[in-house]
């Protein structure tokens, strides 16, 4: 027994060296030599195709614009303030019941403030009305960093917050900021007609793609009351001209249009539903993504 246990492990040993045929694990120096050299070729070889199809690839796109973009879905509208569960809740004689919302829109609009658009280099005056798109060229380095459009906070109105530092939650008549996602190359087209699903638009212009807030059920839409709309031009909606968008790299600082809507007369002590949408012939909604263009909020005002 003891005999036998004494020879598996001499088996196994001799396996690993054996000295007589000078063998490592069953093979030569030279043996071994031979198969690392296939193997780290073969692994060379496979790297080298890898490195070779993405340099090739790379050669294909632009680091200014995706090659393709026929699976971008269309633009989200978005509010500010940004709340996580799309609520506004406030209690207009307590001010810490709404200082958050307030805090989240100074923050955003700070871009937007005179002082962040004195750089002549890279902001210009597009007009005080709605225009046709701007062009500012190709999507390559040439001729470098695009101009941007200025962006007045006086357009927003009482949503300004250049009267009233708290954009109308004191009174009981929030604001609310919105504008629609960036999507580099995207250009807006309005709707051909004034009037679309049986709302007559308030002011339709054909350069604007329009922004209507409504009730989102039809109990809502007694309790929402008088809505007001300020943007450039005073237009409910985004002016053409500060389209497209050009991308990070060629417009860093670019500064997207933006709508400020006040609601004035909410029915206090009651959860009212309000659906913004944005209307135009490439603006598509989804059920899956609540927020492709059109975003809903709601909104209690506690008396």
């Amino acid at each position: 027994m003891a005999r036998g246990k004494a020879k598996e492990e001499g088996g196994w040993k001799k396996f690993i060296w054996n000295s007589e045929k000078k063998e490592f694990l069953g093979r030569t120096g030279g043996s071994w030599f031979k198969i690392l050299l296939f193997y780290v070729i073969f692994y060379g070889c496979l790297a080298g195709i890898f490195i070779g199809t993405i340099q090739v690839m790379l050669l294909t796109i632009s680091e200014f614009k995706p090659t393709y973009q026929d699976r971008v879905a269309p633009p989200g509208l978005t509010q500010v303030p940004q709340i996580q569960k799309t609520e506004i809740s406030f209690q207009p004689s307590n001010p810490k019941s709404y200082e958050a919302y307030v805090r989240n829109i100074v923050r955003f609009l700070d871009k937007y403030k005179e002082l962040a658009q004195k750089d002549e280099m890279i902001f210009e005056n597009c007009g005080n009305v709605p225009s046709e798109y701007k062009d500012r060229g190709g999507y390559d380095s040439d001729p470098g960093e695009r101009k941007v459009c200025k962006f007045k906070l006086e357009w927003l109105g009482n949503c300004s917050g250049l009267n009233d530092e708290s954009f109308g939650y004191k009174d009981g008549k929030p604001c609310v900021i919105i504008k629609l996602n960036r999507v580099l190359g995207f250009k807006p087209k309005p709707p051909k007609n004034d009037t679309l699903e049986g709302f007559p638009l308030l002011k339709y212009n054909p350069y604007v793609l329009p922004v209507q807030c409504t009730g989102k059920r039809e109990e809502d839409k007694e309790k929402i009351g008088s809505v007001e709309y300020y943007g450039l031009g005073g237009y409910p909606g985004f002016p053409l001209q500060y389209y497209p968008y050009y991308g990070r790299l060629l417009q860093p600082k670019y500064l997207q249009p933006l709508l400020a809507v006040q609601f004035t007369n909410l029915t206090l002590d009651t959860e009212v539903r309000v659906e913004c949408k944005a209307y135009g012939e490439n603006i598509g909604y989804s059920e899956k993504d609540r927020f492709q263009g059109r975003f809903d909020v709601k909104i209690e005002v506690k008396s």
